[in-house]
């Protein structure tokens, strides 16, 4: 998908990087068990998509600037792309992706929410 689409769909990041709880926005998404983390880290081929779809995220948000705004649904993304890296890929694959969000935020002065701020600092 090229960045508008990314933007207007809101039905994929719960596929992309899923969690142990369900979605609220789109029932049906998969909601992990212990069993499905532990296979998803020990596959190779998960492992690889996953770093993919982090890495077209990361674009994504380094080449947009809408979502640079006090409130914006790319808050909520941000913050589950997070929590999935952190179960799925560990602490150093998560750190690096919150820290280019941060550092994106901050070059471009942008004022976010302190409580979206707060979902990402505990993810």
């Amino acid at each position: 998908m090229d960045n508008v689409q990314l933007e207007r769909r809101h039905d994929y990041i719960q596929w992309l990087f899923p969690l142990p709880e369900a979605s609220s926005a789109v029932p049906g998404a998969p909601v992990l068990s212990a069993d499905d983390v532990m296979q998803i880290r020990s596959s190779d081929i998960a492992m690889t998509n996953l770093r993919a779809a982090a890495a077209r995220m990361r674009d994504f948000y380094a080449r947009t600037r809408h979502w640079l705004a006090p409130a914006d649904h790319n808050h909520l993304r941000i913050t589950r792309i997070i929590k999935s890296l952190r179960l799925l890929a560990g602490d150093a694959e998560a750190d690096a992706f919150k820290t280019m969000i941060l550092d994106t935020v901050g070059f471009s002065g942008a004022n976010i929410s302190a409580r979206s701020m707060g979902f990402w600092a505990s993810a």
